[in-house]
C-alpha cells in the first residue's frame, strides 16, 4: 500500500516539473548552505584544538596578541617582530621555576610558499611527529620537512634547495648568495600545521642572513664594525655547525647578539605564578605574551557574527522554501478536486490522500535535503583547494557529520509541515459536491 502511495505521490510531483525545480532549488540551497558552514567550521576548530600542541603562553615582540598566535602558532600571519635573545634569555633558561618548556622560533623566511622555520627538535615533539623517512636535523642547514610540503614539493632525503625571504613565493627573493638547505628528514602526516612547513635549527636561519648583513654594513662603509661582526659570526657559525651534544654545551642564550621571532611556552604547573605570568611579561618587558586559547574565543567571536548571519539567511531560505512546498501543494489541490474525488469513489479513505499528499511533501523534502548535501561537499572540494592554496591548510569534502543527520531530520519535519494543512483538505474532499461542480 504504501509503494503504491510512494508511487502516485512522485507522478504527482512530476506533473509540475517548474514547481519541482524551484522548490528543489529553494531547499537544496538553504541545506546545501548551513552544511557547508557546519563542515567549514568544524574542521576549522579541529584545526585549531590540534594546533594548541600543548602550548600554554606564546612570548613574541609588542603588537597584535592575536597576530602572534596566528604567526607562531598557526603560521596564517605575519610576525610581530624579533626579540633580542640577550633580552629573552631568562626565558629560555632550562631551570626556570615556571616554564617546563620555552620553544624558540625563527620565522620570516620560505620555500616556493611554504614557512621555513627555525627551532630545535622540541618543536617536532610538540606535535608528536614521526619519520616518514630519514632522521632530525643535527647539523645547520639540514632540514626536516613536513608531510604535505613533501608531497607537493616532490622532496625526499639528500635534496637541496635555497630558501627566499618573507613569506611569500618570489624567486626574487631568493637567498642566492646563502649556502643551500639539505633535506634529512620527511615527517608522517599529523594532520596538523607541522605538515604544512620545513623545520631547521635557529643557527641555520642566523647563517642564511649573515652575508646579508654583511652586505648591508659595507654598504654603510662601517668597516671597523664590520671586521668585529664576522669574527663573532665566524665564532657563532662554529656553534652553529656542532652536533647536538655541542648545542647542549653552548646554548641557545649563548648567542645574545642574535634574534628570535618568539617562544612557546609550556608551564610546568598550573599554579597563581603561571596564571599571572602572561601580564608580569606585557607590564614588566619590553615583550607580549599571548595566551592561545584566549586569542582563539575571541577570534571565534569574530567569525561567529558572519557565521550566525550566514546560518540565519540559510534558514531564512529554507523557510521559504517550505513556504514554496506548501503553496505548490495547496495550489495543486484545486486542479486535483475532480482526480481526488474519483479516487474517493474507487474506494480511496481520506486517510489515503491524506499521506498522499503528505508523502509529496516529504519527497520533495529529501530531494531538497540530497541536492543540497552534494551542493555542500561539491562545493567545498573547490573551497578546500581555495584555503589550501591560500593557507596551506588541508580541509576535506570527504567529511559527513553527524549534524548532518539532524539536518536530514528537520527536513522531514519541514516538508511535513509544509504539506500537513494541503494534506488535511484533501482529506475532507467532498465527493458530491465535487462532482456536481464538474459535471456542472
Amino acid at each position: 500500500m504504501s509503494m503504491n502511495i510512494l508511487r502516485l505521490s512522485w507522478k504527482n510531483i512530476l506533473n509540475k516539473p517548474l514547481n519541482l525545480i524551484l522548490n528543489l532549488v529553494l531547499f537544496s540551497l538553504g541545506v546545501g548552505l548551513i552544511s557547508l558552514l557546519l563542515l567549514v567550521n568544524v574542521q576549522l576548530e579541529e584545526k585549531f584544538e590540534k594546533n594548541f600542541a600543548g602550548i600554554d603562553l606564546v612570548i613574541g615582540a609588542k603588537g597584535s596578541p592575536l597576530q602572534l598566535i596566528l604567526s607562531s602558532l598557526y603560521h596564517l600571519d605575519a610576525p610581530t617582530g624579533n626579540m633580542p635573545v640577550a633580552e629573552a634569555k631568562a626565558f629560555l633558561n632550562p631551570k626556570h621555576p615556571i616554564f617546563k618548556a620555552a620553544i624558540p622560533l625563527s620565522l620570516g623566511d620560505s620555500h616556493k610558499g611554504y614557512r621555513l622555520v627555525g627551532t630545535n627538535a622540541g618543536f617536532i615533539n610538540l606535535y608528536q611527529a614521526e619519520f616518514e623517512a630519514g632522521e632530525v636535523f643535527k647539523e645547520t642547514m639540514e632540514v626536516v620537512v613536513g608531510a604535505t610540503v613533501a608531497k607537493n614539493l616532490g622532496m625526499n632525503p639528500g635534496d637541496t634547495f635555497k630558501s627566499s625571504h618573507g613569506l611569500i613565493e618570489d624567486e626574487n627573493l631568493v637567498h642566492e648568495d646563502a649556502a643551500p638547505f639539505k633535506v634529512v628528514g620527511i615527517l608522517k602526516k599529523t594532520g596538523s600545521v607541522i605538515d604544512q612547513l620545513l623545520i631547521t635549527k635557529t643557527q641555520s636561519i642566523w647563517a642564511v642572513h649573515e652575508e646579508h648583513d654583511h652586505e648591508e654594513e659595507e654598504h654603510e662603509e662601517h668597516n671597523h664594525e664590520e671586521e668585529e661582526h664576522e669574527e663573532h659570526n665566524h665564532e657563532g657559525e662554529e656553534h652553529a655547525h656542532d652536533s647536538a651534544a655541542t648545542e647542549e654545551e653552548m646554548p641557545l642564550a649563548f648567542y645574545e647578539d642574535q634574534q628570535i621571532t618568539s617562544l612557546l611556552v609550556q608551564f610546568r604547573g598550573r599554579n597563581i605564578q603561571a596564571l599571572n605570568m602572561a601580564r608580569n611579561i606585557n607590564e614588566n618587558t619590553n615583550f607580549q605574551a599571548a595566551t592561545p586559547a584566549i586569542e582563539i574565543n575571541r577570534l571565534y567571536t569574530l567569525l561567529g557574527v558572519g557565521e550566525e548571519a550566514l546560518k540565519a539567511l540559510a534558514m531564512l531560505i529554507i523557510f521559504v522554501s517550505g513556504l514554496s512546498i506548501f503553496i505548490s501543494l495547496f495550489s495543486s489541490l484545486r486542479e486535483r478536486k475532480y482526480e481526488l474525488a474519483v479516487m474517493r469513489t474507487l474506494g480511496a479513505k481520506p486517510g489515503f490522500l491524506f499521506q498522499l499528499i503528505i508523502f509529496e511533501g516529504v519527497i520533495l523534502a529529501v530531494l531538497g535535503f540530497i541536492f543540497g548535501i552534494a551542493l555542500s561537499h561539491g562545493s567545498m572540494i573547490f573551497l578546500a583547494d581555495f584555503l589550501e592554496k591560500s593557507y596551506r591548510y588541508d580541509f576535506t569534502a570527504a567529511l559527513f557529520l553527524k549534524e548532518e543527520a539532524y539536518l536530514f531530520g528537520g527536513s522531514l519535519v519541514i516538508g511535513i509541515i509544509a504539506a500537513i494543512i494541503p494534506a488535511f483538505q484533501a482529506s475532507k474532499t467532498d465527493i458530491h459536491a465535487t462532482l456536481a461542480d464538474n459535471k456542472a
